[in-house]
């Protein structure tokens, strides 16, 4: 290190930069995007499917649990 805390290129080796440190105009991007406005509103997902999944596997564990019961009590 040279000595210097500030990261990046010395000031006089920045491309860019006019004698007294400032910028020509058009030689930076804008701060900001141009756009404004909002977009449209995303629709909300349907929870139909998560239910059913839920559902499905929540017969599916019952029905074995059930199963190994009924096979401990030798009534299958």
């Amino acid at each position: 290190m040279t000595g210097s805390t500030a990261p990046g290129p010395e000031p006089e080796d920045a491309p860019g930069l006019e004698a007294g440190g400032s910028v020509t105009p058009g030689d930076t991007p804008p701060d900001a995007g141009q756009t404004s406005g909002l977009s449209h509103p995303q629709p909300i997902p349907s929870r139909a499917p998560a239910i059913v999944t839920l559902v499905v596997v929540a017969v599916l564990v019952l029905g074995t649990a059930a199963f190994f019961v009924l096979r401990g009590l030798d009534l299958l």
